[in-house]
């Protein structure tokens, strides 16, 4: 089977996964063409956390190190989109670039010092700027608006694609659904890029370093500048993932960008699986789906509205640590396991 597979599938990395991003479209395409409006506002909520913690898979999953500062990364990104778009004047495609571009500068800096830094001292300092940043805010109230944030105005959907999308599905481009194919197109994209740098030398580099520093500065590796690339990637990523952000909630405030922010992208990255896109997406999928779903059963088994949504986070507690003690190298990981076990299984025949 897996011969029959191999013979299929072009042999170019690359076109593989541009033919695995192209079957991905079409079915976001049908999802969210058949979904109501508010799967669609979920969905594009999705979005922007996956893109987040894919980009912290490359951090912490293939490079090895602990951040708990994306939500901040992600402020930089969404404060800079709601700037560039206060008074029309940038395209929003030039606001998401510019978004990237600064968070990476912003990477840049902290990657720097980070590259000097291990383990708990790590977590430490990024935690530091998780709590630091979103209070740049509120003193510079006058430019960002305080404890308000800046309000952000969410584009609108170009004639051809509406055009376009109605001749396919005759179905109309609300702007919920607009923001979800904003969202998802720019993740699709993110996952091209990512997956082929992780299946490119830089992938393989990033691993040796993670899994043995001693004997990879041995090779040859520079670890402090490998440590501050992976950084940059990961931040640029969450700047976008912040750009998104700002144009689907519509708002960039500090109340968005708390710790518990950063703490849920890293437990995204880890219930999914270290080091693996596609965990990061299952991850990102439990952060939006199972609160509502939790918060759902609870009224219907005749709790108060705040009583299931208190029910919410230790439901997702108790998954996490279910997970942990299962799974520890995540949902992936027992995919994985199966996976091997199921080919030794069948070589044995």
């Amino acid at each position: 089977m897996r011969a029959l597979v191999h013979r299929v599938l072009p042999s170019s990395v690359l076109l593989r996964h541009v033919l695995a991003v192209l079957a991905a479209l079409v079915v976001v395409v049908l999802v969210l063409e058949t979904t109501s409006q508010f799967r669609n506002s979920q969905f594009a909520t999705m979005s922007y956390y996956a893109i987040a913690a894919v980009g912290l898979t490359v951090l912490t999953g293939l490079n090895g190190q602990i951040s708990l500062g994306h939500g901040a990364l992600m402020a930089v990104g969404a404060y800079t989109t709601a700037l560039l778009l206060a008074d029309g004047a940038v395209p929003f495609p030039l606001a998401m670039l510019a978004a990237t571009a600064v968070t990476a500068l912003v990477g840049v800096v902290v990657g720097a010092a980070a590259a000097r830094l291990h383990g708990p001292y790590l977590a430490g300092a990024t935690l530091a700027l998780a709590v630091g940043v979103p209070g740049l805010a509120i003193y510079f109230d006058g430019l960002l608006g305080g404890e308000q944030g800046l309000r952000v105005s969410s584009p609108r959907p170009p004639d051809w694609l509406d055009d376009a999308l109605y001749f396919l599905t005759a179905n109309d481009l609300t702007g919920a659904k607009y923001l979800a194919y904003l969202g998802w197109g720019t993740l699709l994209l993110v996952l091209l890029l990512l997956a082929n740098l992780m299946a490119g030398r830089y992938g393989r580099v990033w691993r040796a370093v993670r899994d043995d520093e001693v004997a990879a500065e041995l090779a040859g590796l520079r670890l402090g500048r490998l440590r501050v690339l992976a950084f940059v990637v990961s931040a640029a990523c969450a700047g976008l993932a912040g750009s998104v952000l700002a144009m689907v909630v519509r708002l960039a405030a500090p109340s968005g960008f708390t710790i518990v922010l950063s703490l849920s992208l890293l437990t995204a990255v880890v219930v999914g699986g270290l080091g693996s896109l596609t965990g990061a997406l299952l991850g990102s999928a439990l952060l939006v789906f199972l609160p509502p779903a939790v918060t759902n059963v609870g009224t219907s088994a005749g709790l108060t509205g705040v009583q299931a949504a208190q029910l919410a986070p230790f439901v997702y507690g108790v998954v996490l640590v279910v997970v942990m003690l299962v799974a520890p190298g995540g949902v992936m990981g027992l995919v994985r396991s199966w996976r091997r076990r199921g080919l030794r299984q069948g070589g044995s025949r």
